[in-house]
């Protein structure tokens, strides 16, 4: 693999512009013009030989290629920030670290931790991204965000969602010569599944996330479900599905901003409330800590007010 990377000015712009989908709001944040930014876009997809945005009506839309890099810039860009936060007055620093599996992680949270970054710019926020269940009173991680796991212990639990389980696909799936309108139309799909085999603890999460008991659950259960791709990493599943390649299984709640940005949409209204959701976990030791506190607060806030307009439209 090569150590060479583009113009940091030019990944910075790209990632802008795969938040906002837009080069007048994404110049408005860098505070540069439109062309600048359109100009940078331009020189970091010659510079990488592939294109990364396109027209989409009035708006624009990210490429497979953009797809596939702009959560992880986010990312960087929050952790390269929150370096140079340290450098500038490291005595001043408060450490946040944050364990939470890698499908929420990439779908949900980062997007959105800029939002708690910005009221709370002392923080230096950690995220590990992992399937491991840490065990939160003997580990570094402060709080964790769990899915389908009853809190042991002494931990204080709060819920974030319930489980809405539906069908997502590419828009492309709904408007292409095969058009998935029914569930019925699944007999003629690719169905993408998460491969949740090699993992002991996912019992609750095994019994609702395969497409069999969903299709069940939907009355459709005649449908076979067998075959298809299998994927034991849930978001190249997810990334499979917004590229087209098939229908995957997934949280409402969870993939509501990939539906917001029409990267993925619902093809049928059958959903299945499940038993089991998302909970923010951490120590009453832990709550003592203001930043803590803070972070719990406004993970809190973000569910709710999520949830509210969903129940609004």
């Amino acid at each position: 693999m090569s150590d060479w990377l583009p113009s940091l000015n030019a990944l910075k712009a790209f990632e802008a512009v795969s938040r906002h989908l837009n080069y007048a709001r994404a110049a408005e944040e860098l505070r540069v013009t439109p062309a600048a930014v359109k100009q940078l876009v331009g020189k970091l997809e010659d510079a990488l030989g592939t294109q990364l945005v396109t027209r989409s009506g009035r708006g624009l839309q990210l490429t497979s290629s953009g797809q596939s890099g702009c959560v992880k810039l986010a990312s960087g860009f929050t952790q390269i920030r929150g370096a140079v936060d340290m450098m500038r007055m490291p005595d001043m620093r408060k450490r946040l670290i944050v364990s939470v599996e890698p499908s929420f992680a990439t779908a949900w949270l980062v997007p959105r931790l800029e939002g708690f970054r910005e009221r709370n710019g002392e923080v230096d926020v950690l995220i590990d991204s992992s399937l491991k269940i840490v065990d939160l009173e003997h580990s570094a991680a402060d709080v964790a965000v769990r899915f389908a796991r009853e809190p042991e212990g002494n931990l204080v639990s709060h819920r974030l969602f319930d489980e809405q389980l539906c069908a997502f696909c590419s828009p492309a799936l709904v408007s292409g010569r095969r058009v998935l309108r029914t569930i019925d139309d699944l007999q003629h799909a690719t169905l993408l599944h998460w491969d949740l085999s090699e993992l002991s603890w996912a019992h609750a999460t095994k019994r609702w996330m395969g497409w069999h008991p969903w299709l069940k659950e939907v009355g459709a259960d005649h449908i076979s479900s067998e075959s298809g791709i299998r994927f034991s990493d849930y978001n190249l599943a997810v990334q499979a599905a917004i590229a087209g390649q098939g229908v995957v299984l997934g949280s409402l709640p969870v993939l509501h901003d990939l539906v917001e940005a029409g990267l993925l949409v619902c093809p049928f209204p059958d959903r299945v409330v499940t038993d089991i959701g998302y909970d923010l976990v951490t120590t009453q030791r832990g709550l003592q800590r203001t930043e803590v506190q803070r972070f719990k607060d406004w993970i809190v806030a973000e569910a709710c007010s999520q949830t509210a307009a969903g129940n609004a439209r």
